[in-house]
């Protein structure tokens, strides 16, 4: 008997973003910043905030990352998100974005 979780995995959209714009998100309660993303044609630019102020801001533009783009808006103080950057956690608590393949194209998604 299959999981409903696991079927909740294949409805996940995951695709190769490319950041456009990153600035501090003053008003949040842990440090983080809000994040332009484009993910392509189909899906178009999304916004985010990230708690990975471990990279510096102006080592984010044009980086490629990966994200969830189809989980549904969600109201982070007076912001709003609208998809996932997916990234680890190392033992210091840093996110470290997942980062595609250097052949993968914005709007790619992962599999």
């Amino acid at each position: 008997m299959e999981s409903d979780k696991s079927t909740n995995f294949f409805e996940l959209d995951i695709r190769v973003g490319k950041i456009l714009t990153a600035e501090k998100f003053e008003e949040a309660i842990k440090p983080a910043y809000k994040l332009e993303i484009d993910f392509g044609i189909n899906v178009g630019i999304k916004k985010t905030s990230a708690q990975i102020t471990n990279y510096e801001i102006k080592d984010l533009f044009n980086r490629l990352c990966i994200a969830v783009v189809n989980l549904g808006d969600k109201q982070i103080g007076p912001f709003i998100s609208e998809c996932l950057v997916l990234g680890s956690i190392s033992e210091n608590g840093d996110v470290l974005l997942l980062k595609p393949s250097d052949e993968a194209e914005v709007g790619d998604k992962i599999s």
